[in-house]
């Protein structure tokens, strides 16, 4: 089997959209075989043999209400998995979303109303509250980024540097965020990177090995570390220019250098502070690892509702 047959769909998505002008809505999230597993499995690695603690204090058939809160300005992201989390602990909970994927919260603002089985709503709690900090954070910080540059070309790129088992789900909250997805892995895109690079004498045969062994089924992006890779990835004729850990102005002189013949972007050292100055060099790209592999969550909170509790379900046993 080649890499290329290997190409799931999301790879062919990202892949798309990485290396697209035209802006793509926000997908929503389809709950498939593989992420239902991975829900179940996380659930199971909480519960273990049981929640010992809901089984104590709360009667089997006690019902009630709760509400989830969001603590701190954000975007939305993980609403379909919180549903689907919940539906795996007991289809018999209920669950509104009250806001939209990707959209911007203020804080204090009830995303989510609950209503069933006590027990189960408490039990499913932490998993369901766990990926939608996690997802809402990476968001919201691709938000910010993407904030930064608007008034540039620059689009926001996500990386490789991913929660291993988790890459869908983060690449899938970048997206939400506003960024594009660059590879999904190593069997959809080629990236010549500087170990290949040394390893194999140089850029051009790097290339040439690369379309040796398989033509034009891949994008071909290099990464450079001097104006000289840069004009040595040129002769090579790459898809895509990695500018790695550049100055400004030598940044700035290789995207005038490159002028179009390849897509550009930047990478290294980017963060709030540096990244409008790095868009404004009229890069095409900005790859940022820290969107997913330093990025604070987005803090929600739940909530059991007594008053509601008592109002529509009244004394219970």
């Amino acid at each position: 089997m080649t890499p290329e047959s290997q190409t799931s769909s999301l790879g062919r998505t990202a892949r798309r959209n990485g290396y697209s002008n035209a802006e793509s809505e926000i997908p929503w999230l389809t709950i498939d075989e593989e992420i239902r597993n991975l829900l179940k499995k996380s659930l199971q690695e909480d519960k273990g043999g049981g929640d010992v603690t809901t089984m104590a204090t709360i009667p089997p058939n006690k019902l009630g209400s709760a509400k989830v809160v969001v603590k701190q300005t954000g975007v939305m992201c993980g609403c379909p998995l919180f549903v689907e989390v919940y539906r795996l602990v007991n289809e018999n909970v209920k669950v509104n979303c009250w806001a939209r994927e990707g959209q911007t919260l203020s804080a204090g603002r009830t995303v989510f109303t609950l209503e069933g089985p006590l027990g189960s709503i408490l039990t499913g709690e932490r998993v369901a509250l766990n990926l939608l900090c996690m997802l809402s954070g990476i968001a919201t910080t691709t938000s910010e980024h993407v904030r930064a540059v608007r008034h540039t070309k620059a689009r926001i790129n996500d990386t490789r540097k991913t929660t291993p088992l988790l890459r869908r789900l983060e690449k899938y909250a970048v997206w939400v965020g506003g960024g594009v997805n660059h590879r999904m892995g190593l069997y959809d895109m080629v990236l010549i990177k500087d170990n290949h690079i040394d390893s194999c004498g140089g850029i051009l045969k790097a290339v040439n090995a690369v379309k040796n062994r398989w033509g034009n089924t891949f994008v071909i992006e290099v990464e450079t570390r001097n104006l000289e890779e840069v004009k040595e990835a040129l002769q090579a004729g790459v898809d895509r220019i990695m500018l790695d850990n550049m100055e400004i102005d030598t940044m700035t002189e290789a995207v005038r250098v490159i002028e179009g013949r390849a897509e550009t972007e930047a990478s290294g050292n980017v963060n709030l502070s540096t990244v409008s100055f790095i868009a404004e060099t009229g890069v095409d790209y900005i790859s940022i690892g820290g969107l997913t592999h330093s990025t604070k969550w987005l803090d929600f909170s739940m909530i059991i509702d007594k008053h509601l509790t008592e109002i529509r379900h009244g004394n219970q046993d």
